[in-house]
């Protein structure tokens, strides 16, 4: 654990705005990569998969607490919403662990074109997390089981620090509600510290969620109900999460607020899979898609000369 100060801040920063970019290009993109002429039709990949709505939020919270326990060489990251694997694999991509299992994903242009081009691609990377991908131990496309996988984990070793997060459509799952349990029935000095995060967006795939619907006094008793000390985390203000993280609190459940698919089009904002679905064949969509990749300002944070600029 670590105090991080104004350049480490700004360094979050810049990373969520890397990995964020980098989500978008690997849904969208089959060539200019780097945006360095106008989007042409040509450029957008036949068919679209994947998912964009939880895609910031993952980036938000796996940016901050990779630089709040930078120097714990046991601390863990497990992802619920495990379909929004390109947000796992831009970061996995960026920490040079995706290299260690495919030697092509270099941390260079060579290797951006490849991450990108071969997401949701023939013999390519898959659109939800999978046992291939470093770290992961299950099917991303299935909902529920992480903060299971996570008391699982850090049974027996109390060495271990694991954060899980846990999307609010996917707390609606039996066995994510359950696993709350885990709370009163793993809590010893002889098991790891979990820390349950809710990414609280406001929707499933197609309606609002529960938990979104409650109030936050609501939200806070039923969290203290499961034992845990509910602590509410503006997504959007890198020095807020940083200011939480860095509290002495008794078994935390930190809730992240920010909307869903935030930074994308505006019209967009919530949608849970792909957003400008017609960007091959829509003039419309496709100058969307191209303002969209543009307010990342991807130029001031990667260059050939000097690689990743965090």
């Amino acid at each position: 654990m670590s105090t991080v100060g104004i350049a480490e801040i700004d360094s979050i920063k810049k990373r969520i705005r890397i990995c964020d970019y980098l989500v978008v290009a690997q849904l969208f993109l089959q060539d200019n990569f780097l945006l360095e002429r106008p989007l042409e039709f040509s450029d957008i990949k036949a068919r679209l998969l994947g998912h964009w709505g939880t895609c910031h939020g993952i980036n938000v919270a796996y940016a901050n607490l990779k630089t709040y326990f930078n120097d714990n060489p046991d601390f863990t990251f497990i992802l619920g919403p495990g379909h929004g694997f390109p947000a796992l694999q831009a970061n996995l991509f960026i920490d040079k662990e995706l290299e260690k299992i495919d030697k092509n994903a270099t941390l260079d242009e060579d290797g951006i074109n490849y991450l990108c081009k071969n997401f949701s691609w023939p013999d390519g990377f898959p659109s939800h997390a999978s046992p291939i991908t470093p770290g992961v131990i299950t099917e991303g496309g299935e909902l529920g089981y992480a903060l299971a996988n996570a008391y699982g984990l850090g049974l027996g070793h109390p060495e271990k620090t694991i954060a899980v997060l846990i999307g609010d459509g996917e707390l609606e799952t039996a066995t994510a509600i359950d696993s709350l349990n885990l709370r009163n029935l793993l809590t010893s000095p002889k098991n790891g510290t979990i820390i349950p995060i809710l990414h609280l967006n406001g929707y499933k795939i197609s309606a609002p969620t529960i938990y979104a619907r409650k109030s936050e006094r609501e939200l806070n008793e039923m969290i203290r109900g499961f034992g845990f000390t509910p602590v509410w985390v503006d997504g959007n203000k890198v020095e807020d999460f940083q200011s939480v993280l860095n509290k002495n609190i008794d078994s935390p459940f930190y809730i992240m607020k920010n909307e869903k698919g935030l930074g994308g089009p505006n019209r967009y904002h919530n949608a849970h899979q792909i957003p400008l679905k017609e960007a091959k064949t829509s003039d419309k969509e496709l100058k969307e898609l191209e303002e969209w990749l543009r307010s990342y300002h991807f130029e001031e944070l990667f260059s050939r000369e000097k690689g990743f600029m965090l």
